[in-house]
């Protein structure tokens, strides 16, 4: 059920990107986490990398989310190709300023390099966890530590929803989480974070969106500007029958194939690639 009622809300909840500037700070009490633990074989810290796989993933969780509900089906592919997988709870399921969040992302990062001897990790974030690693690697260092980042449905550039249109605002007035207002379309958050080079460093850089996406609006806001080491990608243009949104997208079969080949070689996902549908 509480997968369910987080999966429902995320998308109206996210629309409050507009609430005044006033109430910006104001931080949702402590919210539950992950009550059923990790997926079998995730943050395990034992798991050393191997000469195929010599980078471990770190998984990002979304708005509202948390380090397992909707990563199952990712984590565990992952996994099945050989790879180390670790996935962190953070910013009180992701609703604490951003700032403060992709410190913490840093803090893990730091933690899975340490335990497993890698030198990079590769980031796969879902939503609000495609793009926060991107304040990481531009303000904390971790250009340097960041092989890959995948974002599935990412807020790169925010979402142009009408705050007005949210009824669960209306209903709940003053439940405010500061990223909801950072991830609202043109905010000082995001004019900041995409001003200048919107990929830097040495990190391959794939963005996953999905046409009926309903929370990051439009999709291709998802999407970062082009070069050689980005790849931007629509489901649909692969598997045209797909209709998995914000929500379902990571369990999405297209979304997995692009995401484990832009995982298995350098460089983001190749453009060409035909995934399973």
């Amino acid at each position: 059920m509480r997968t369910f009622l987080v999966a429902l809300l995320a998308p109206l909840l996210l629309a409050a990107g507009g609430i005044p500037a006033a109430q910006a700070d104001t931080i949702l009490p402590p919210l539950p986490t992950a009550p059923e633990g990790d997926v079998p074989g995730v943050n395990d810290w034992a798991c050393r990398p191997t000469a195929a796989r010599p980078v471990p993933v770190v998984l990002v969780h979304g708005t509202f989310g948390d380090r397992r509900h909707l990563l199952e089906k990712l984590s565990k592919a992952i996994m099945a190709a050989g790879s180390c997988v670790f996935s962190l709870d953070y910013g009180n399921r992701a609703t604490d300023d951003m700032v403060r969040s992709a410190g913490q992302l840093k803090v893990f990062v730091d933690k899975v390099r340490a335990a497993t001897g890698a030198a990079k990790v590769s980031l796969v974030g879902h939503s609000q966890g495609g793009m926060l690693p991107r304040y990481y690697i531009k303000n904390l260092g971790g250009a340097a530590y960041v092989d890959d980042l995948v974002g599935i449905a990412p807020s790169n550039h925010g979402t142009r929803l009408i705050p007005a249109a949210n009824p669960i605002a209306a209903l709940l007035p003053g439940l405010v989480c500061a990223s909801c207002n950072q991830q609202a379309w043109g905010s000082a958050f995001l004019r900041e974070l995409n001003a200048g080079d919107e990929t830097p460093g040495d990190v391959s850089y794939t963005q996953i969106t999905s046409r009926y996406d309903e929370v990051v609006v439009p999709h291709t806001s998802g999407y970062l500007a082009a070069g050689p080491r980005t790849t931007n990608v629509t489901i649909q243009d692969k598997c045209r029958r797909s209709i998995s949104e914000h929500v379902l997208i990571p369990m999405d079969n297209a979304t997995i194939g692009l995401t484990l080949d832009a995982l298995a070689h350098a460089g983001p996902a190749d453009p060409g690639y035909q995934p399973r549908c």
